[in-house]
């Protein structure tokens, strides 16, 4: 499942969701690299 997640503050990244992280973020992968990061915010 594709998940965006927030990396600072203006920088966003998508990748395949990995897991859910203790401090309430979440990590992705990317081509063979772990980000980790606060979920993006759904669109309403």
């Amino acid at each position: 499942m594709l998940k965006t997640i927030t990396v600072g503050s203006s920088v966003s990244v998508q990748g395949l969701y990995v897991r859910d992280l203790d401090n309430g973020r979440i990590m992705v992968n990317v081509e063979g690299k772990n980000y980790a990061g606060k979920p993006a915010n759904k669109a309403s």
